[in-house]
């Protein structure tokens, strides 16, 4: 029987999307499963998931992906994952702790230490990632500082999906996107930084072996067989970090296009031959998972789950419609949003609700409305967040048009459904916006074609263009582009005059609320 289907799998921060393609590019079918614990966070900068709510939620999603069709069909697996995270195991691969996942912050303490044995200028050179709390290495030197039992019995860490990977395959290894998360990768040699692992006094081999994003990893062992209904023998591509693959799934896999992704986090990236070093550390570059070239980008911690707060908080109403009618939640909300002036009356909100990547920096950052007055609306301060969100990710476009034109951008993710914030969008950053036709799926669609490239099945990347096409576009209005230009400064203003308070409110209890005891 002829292997005509490629089975992608994409591991993100709410759950793990299973995508069916042919080799034609149509997509058959996706699935999403939730995992069953969700994320944990708690003392204000840590966030931890539950690495058996991965594998469960791998392998329900794949179950009933394939309930229909003989799993013989399915020529590779390849999977796309959540980056930056630490998942100790033990010399069997058996997990020990909770995941530390990228948004998770706790190893303030361990960062600085480092700093002090090498030169942070020297670091950002050799990884192209700033000394910074979020990645790998950091919080495996937090585990080695304050939970010393634990690191007593781990012989590795790695990403979220080489964990899969490896249940799947029974091989522990990663790629060169992923290894780059941990921060302890050297860009130029593509090998892991023995200065650096000096510097941190850690073992090298305590991280997995390098091999390509579009290579065979190994194939589906029997027991994995059993638990997720893939055929055993069926081959698995070492797989790539979400963000590479999300370059891959939106045609970005030579020196070109610029694209955002607009999900729980949101980042902007472009593909590069060269690595393109900020002088000020503001964004990062990751290696691409198309082998010779690189990723720079810039992050932001919180969009799409700063959007999911508003509606959480403030938007009851609106779910309580969208529950009697049936309509989506979102629609009804950014319909109140269309309904605000553009710069929301001049209320500003600041995005950081779990600290801040790019390009902040500042894991004491917390959101903030600045601005309102009596005559504010509802409408204004829902609109002001998909601003905030916006024109955070508008001071990273600014960044990158330092080193190369920004001329277009292609939008995915779930938050680029809506009109609205795609209008936003191509006003703040100042050029059209390309919505391409697939959205939440692009992650897991270069994933596929990575694994296609892996087990023959293309020729090269280039095989993207059979997936995708731009569905529409939105161009910048002049009379809106000039309200952001000038908010803009004014947004970045409000950032440093409460950076001070930021650090003063981290260091600040938490009192929990007694106001109903007696």
């Amino acid at each position: 029987m002829q292997s005509d289907l490629l089975l992608a799998h994409d591991l993100g921060t709410s759950g793990n999307k299973a995508t069916l393609f042919r080799e034609d590019g149509t997509l058959v079918r996706s699935i999403t499963e939730s995992y069953e614990h969700g994320t944990k966070y708690y003392n204000g900068s840590w966030a931890e998931q539950i690495p058996a709510d991965w594998w469960t939620a791998v392998c329900q999603s794949t179950q009933k992906l394939i309930a229909e069709i003989d799993p013989k069909r399915i020529g590779v697996v390849s999977l796309s994952g959540q980056m930056m995270g630490s998942t100790p195991l033990d010399k069997d691969g058996n997990v020990l702790a909770p995941s530390m996942i990228y948004c998770d912050q706790r190893s303030e303490k361990q960062t600085r230490i480092l700093k002090e044995k090498i030169d942070p200028d020297r670091f950002y050179k050799i990884t192209g990632h700033r000394l910074a709390s979020v990645y790998a290495l950091s919080k495996v030197l937090w585990l080695r500082s304050e939970q010393p039992g634990i690191f007593q019995k781990m012989c590795f860490t790695c990403a979220a999906k080489d964990y899969i990977n490896f249940r799947l395959t029974g091989r522990l290894a990663t790629d060169p996107s992923d290894a780059s998360g941990m921060n302890a990768y050297d860009l130029t040699s593509g090998r892991w930084s023995e200065e650096i692992l000096d510097a941190a006094d850690l073992s090298p081999e305590m991280f997995p072996e390098i091999l390509p994003s579009s290579s065979i990893l190994g194939v589906i062992t029997d027991q994995a067989s059993k638990a997720t209904g893939l055929a055993a023998g069926t081959p698995v591509a070492v797989g790539g970090g979400d963000g590479s693959c999300a370059g891959v799934g939106v045609g970005s896999v030579a020196p070109g296009h610029a694209y955002n992704y607009l999900g729980s986090s949101s980042w902007i990236g472009l593909t590069t031959d060269q690595p393109l070093f900020d002088p000020r550390q503001r964004t990062m570059i990751w290696a691409h998972c198309v082998p010779g070239l690189f990723h720079p980008t810039g992050s932001v911690q919180t969009a799409g789950s700063a959007y999911a707060w508003i509606r959480n908080t403030f938007c009851q109403q609106e779910a309580e419609e969208a529950a009697q009618t049936g309509s989506d939640v979102y629609e009804l909300i950014n319909a109140r949003i269309a309904a605000a002036p553009v710069g929301s009356g001049n209320v500003l909100f600041l995005p950081y609700m779990l600290g801040e990547r790019s390009p902040r920096w500042n894991p004491d950052a917390r959101g903030a409305f600045v601005g309102m007055n009596l005559e504010t609306t509802r409408e204004c301060m829902l609109r002001s967040v998909l601003e905030g969100i916006t024109m955070n990710l508008g001071l990273i476009v600014q960044i990158l048009r330092e080193h190369v034109p920004v001329d277009e951008m292609r939008i995915i993710g779930g938050g680029a459904k809506g009109a609205v914030w795609r209008q936003i969008m191509a006003d703040a950053y100042d050029c059209p916006v390309h919505k391409l036709n697939v959205l939440e799926e692009a992650t897991s669609m270069g994933a596929a074609v990575i694994g296609g490239v892996a087990n023959g099945l293309f020729d090269d990347f280039n095989a993207i263009d059979r997936f995708i096409h731009v569905d529409d576009i939105i161009y910048p209005k002049k009379e809106n582009r000039e309200i952001y230009r000038r908010l803009l400064p004014v947004f970045d203003e409000c950032y440093y005059g409460l950076e001070k308070t930021y650090s003063n409110l981290a260091v600040l209890p938490q009192y929990e609320n007694h106001s109903n005891s007696k």
